[in-house]
């Protein structure tokens, strides 16, 4: 406990106490709602929002719906809120982040602030790491906001679904995946059957059967819904590129929780939303560099930081790709342009690894979030890395790409009126969460006293030495019958550790990117008896490790009520292994290494210890690890070295203990102030973004586009051609002007994302005259989205004048399809189906592909956009 907190008090400890008397009032009203039916509990809703319509605050109106909650589960999930529970979620509903340990039930404990804050009527999101658990989630507790009357949905990557238990009647195979619902009208599968099922794997399985898919508008029309960070940001960039409101899905920011807070707040938050679209043709040069890089020699040619993950080509370097491009200096104009791809290609080449970074599938290059192990489908890095990689491994090379529309995670949560958060390990950031979000953390103490044993790390002089070790360690524990889970940093080292434990004879199970499909079922079986389960990092995270595996149901069920006959066999013989696993010491968490942040490494701790469960966890260091190899590694080891100390001989030195902790200090602060370089160009961006994003909503509302434009026009000449368009186009004029309105905020808002990322490049020089480059970037910035707002009017009235209607009706489409691109999704079609062609609008001359466009557009410095640079791009 610091000074401090021996003088002020605890503040978590102070914040629990104050909300004591809610959870007893809560716990008070437990009796009464029991007496109460299924259909009286339904009703109890419809008299909150109520209440909550006449003005009454959601706080008055907390404990009731924090108890109706609490029946509901227990009527339906056979689960009861703890007291700990009903603390956390009051925090979660005053917008605080709680700090719950792995196994205290996060999940079921967000259905208490999202049940209460649903009754304002204005929707509320719970945001999860992938689709699985969104899945996953929704069904599970599906059934209790589904009990209460309330509607659930979830928008996943490729669909978007509603909860309905209605729905099982067109595919009675529930367990298997399929997402296209086949109809079965023959289906006599019985309905307590499936509930069976899915009160029995719910937490780990995702039953498909329960999923109705919708559109994704219904989905976030629900009072519920579920979803990935990726997919809520992705649509508010969507909807402000929509050419037509009723294409609009999102309804709004009213209150959300971020479930593995820490993950998508903090270590996602580096790498910015981007739609985007196919901006030039593959170019040949990542081919030819691809193939060029390789004759480089890492010892003369190049060097590698990879503190900063950054490679620089030495002098030598530098000659030898002169020499073979033949050219005498790179650097020179000409040169220029090999610039990219060379310095792309040496990234792919020495910074980024197969298997560690990205894997190849179907000839196709799939990046593997570093954080989680998890692969990341349709998204793909920026600025020709991607392009650079695919030559590297020889799959096809697609386009690079042109922005679009882009938001940082920052600043799209920012857009809810209320935020909150759950994780089991927060407290580590409690500072960035602060002072980025204005978000408290708030630990809530276990439900039962929490008995794992964290032994000392192991530390050996060799990468060989400590897999010897460890091999040895897992072959000891397995054999006395004790459940391991083996925590590995890349798919690479997870694969390598399974080969040799196959080659001693152990049985294991391998979970990795690879193997995602089945990530649920395998992490929630790892506490089976003699159970060896190597897993990346985070892989299985959301999904509770029960000592003895997953439980099957205590009692014979003949419905989803819960009929009591008699007890299962099958759940006392798993009673039995439970006990013997809680003899041998419960679940023993092995770390192959030490992950950049302390917070990752108490994530895997805490999979063992669940719900007063023994457990003990150790980590096994070598220093050839990364880690310890970049941040002062090599003065430990010729210590080591002189002390003759035997490669598989481990020892436990506060000295080696302290350089890690300093390397993860060092590491969490690099890290923090890269996202907070982020964030100060984005609040820049942000304050443009918001504006013209509101200009662009106000010309999708307006009525009476004639009256706007009038406004705009200066001379009588300007205003009688005005009259003559709208007589020529008739009733065609709204649209038309309304397209040709929005088609040209969009140009100039793509024109404007462009020449501000050229600028944040640029201002980075400016560093070196004594000037600060982000005042620079503002300064700049501001005049240049001045530029961009007093050319719009003159441009949208100027191009209205002179557009020619076209046989096809103008129908409205949307630019952007859901395509991924970098965290990054392509847009904007050739054609826009019944778009007035302005190539043929200038009195039947061709448009030259050099010359001004006819739209005319101009750029922030009031230069004629080139027509293949605007209308003609496609052409």
């Amino acid at each position: 406990m610091s000074i401090l907190s021996k003088i002020f008090g605890d503040a978590h400890e102070k914040y629990l106490k104050k909300v004591q008397p809610l959870v007893e009032k809560i716990n008070l009203l437990e009796k009464d709602l029991e007496k109460l039916s299924d259909d009286q509990l339904k009703g109890k809703t419809v008299e909150f929002k109520e209440r909550a319509r006449k003005d009454e605050s959601l706080a008055q109106i907390l404990p009731d719906a924090f108890a109706l909650v609490r029946e509901a589960a227990k009527r339906n999930l056979n689960q009861r809120h703890f007291d700990c529970q009903l603390s956390a979620g009051i925090a979660l509903h005053e917008g605080k982040i709680a700090e719950m340990k792995t196994g205290e039930g996060k999940t079921i404990t967000a259905t208490l602030p999202l049940y209460l804050n649903a009754l304002e009527g204005k929707g509320c999101h719970l945001v999860t790491v992938n689709d699985y658990l969104a899945k996953r989630d929704m069904v599970w507790m599906g059934q209790i906001y589904h009990a209460l009357g309330l509607s659930v949905g979830c928008i996943a990557h490729e669909a978007a679904y509603l909860y309905d238990p209605e729905y099982q009647q067109e595919n009675p195979k529930s367990e298997i995946r399929n997402p296209k619902q086949i109809q079965n009208p023959k289906s006599k599968i019985q309905n307590g059957e499936r509930d069976k099922l899915r009160d029995t794997v719910g937490g780990f399985k995702v039953v498909e059967s329960y999923l109705r898919p919708c559109s994704r508008k219904e989905a976030y029309s629900a009072d519920i819904t579920y979803g990935t960070n990726n997919e809520f940001g992705f649509d508010y960039l969507r909807d402000n590129m929509d050419y037509d409101l009723s294409q609009q899905v999102q309804r709004g920011f009213n209150y959300v929780i971020v479930d593995e807070v820490d993950s998508i707040l903090i270590d996602e938050a580096r790498t910015p939303l981007i739609i985007s679209a196919p901006d030039t043709e593959s170019s040949k040069w990542y081919l030819e560099f691809a193939r060029l890089i390789p004759k480089l020699n890492h010892a003369d040619d190049y060097q590698i930081d990879e503190k900063l993950r950054a490679v620089t080509l030495t002098e030598n370097g530098i000659n030898k790709i002169e020499k073979i491009l033949g050219m005498g200096n790179i650097y020179e104009e000409k040169g220029l342009r090999y610039l990219h791809h060379l310095e792309q290609a040496l990234r792919a080449q020495s910074l980024f690894k197969k298997d560690k970074d990205y894997v190849v599938q179907a000839g196709e290059v799939i990046i593997v979030d570093e954080f989680t192990g998890r692969l990341m489908p349709g998204r793909r890095w920026s600025g020709g890395l991607h392009q650079a990689i695919e030559a590297k491994e020889g799959v096809g090379v697609r386009p690079e790409s042109l922005t679009l529309a882009s938001i940082t995670f920052q600043n799209y949560f920012r857009l809810y009126k209320k935020l909150a958060g759950m994780t089991g390990t927060a407290d580590t950031s409690a500072e960035e969460f602060d002072k980025v979000y204005g978000l408290e953390v708030i630990i809530v103490p276990t439900n039962k006293p929490m008995l794992r044993k964290d032994l000392p790390d192991q530390i050996y002089k060799t990468e060989d030495g400590k897999f010897k070790a460890l091999v040895k360690e897992i072959k000891k524990r397995q054999g006395l019958g004790q459940s391991l889970l083996v925590g590995t940093t890349s798919i690479e080292k997870n694969e390598y550790l399974g080969r040799l434990l196959e080659r001693e004879g152990v049985g294991h199970q391998i979970l990795n990117a690879k193997h995602h499909e089945r990530e649920g079922e395998i992490i929630a079986q790892a506490g089976r008896l003699g159970a060896v389960t190597i897993a990346t990092n985070m892989a299985g995270r959301g999904v509770d490790i029960m000592l003895g595996g997953v439980p099957p149901s205590k009692f014979k069920v003949q419905s989803s009520k819960f009929k009591v006959e008699e007890i299962n066999p099958e759940y006392k013989k798993w009673e039995e292994e439970h006990n013997k696993a809680v003899a041998l010491g419960g679940l023993h968490v092995i770390g192959t290494e030490r992950h950049e942040a302390r917070r990752i490494d108490n994530q895997l701790r805490g999979r063992s210890g669940r719900q007063g469960d023994p457990g003990s966890s150790q980590f096994f260091i070598s220093l050839e690890d990364n880690l310890m190899r970049i941040f002062g590694g090599e003065k430990i080891k010729q210590v080591m070295s002189l002390l003759k100390i035997p490669d598989d001989q481990p020892i436990e030195a506060g000295l080696i203990s302290k350089a890690i902790g300093d390397a993860q200090s060092k590491i969490e602060g690099m890290n923090f102030d890269l996202r907070k370089h982020l964030l100060d160009y984005d609040d820049v961006m942000n304050m443009h973004r918001e504006t013209f994003y509101r200009k662009r909503r106000e010309m999708l509302e307006i009525e009476n586009c004639k009256l706007k434009i009038e406004n705009w026009l200066k001379t009588p000449e300007e205003k009688k051609a005005l009259e003559e368009k709208v007589k020529e186009l008739g009733e065609n004029f709204n649209s038309v002007a309304k397209f040709v309105s929005l088609r040209i905020l969009d140009n100039l808002w793509l024109e404007h994302l462009e020449n501000m990322e050229h600028l944040q490049d640029s201002v980075r020089l400016r560093a070196y005259g004594q000037r600060d480059p982000l005042v620079e970037y503002k300064t700049e910035g501001h005049r240049m989205f001045k530029n961009l707002i007093a050319n719009q009017e003159a441009t949208i009235a100027k191009t209205i004048l002179t557009v020619r209607p076209t046989a096809a009706p103008i129908q409205a489409k949307s630019p952007a399809q859901p395509v991924q691109l970098a965290k990054e999704k392509p847009g904007l079609p050739a054609e826009v189906r019944g778009a007035p062609s302005f190539a043929k609008a200038s009195a039947g001359k061709k448009v030259g592909r050099n010359d001004p466009c006819p739209c005319g557009a101009k750029h922030p410095d009031g230069r004629p956009v080139k027509y293949k640079h605007c209308h003609g791009k496609n052409v």
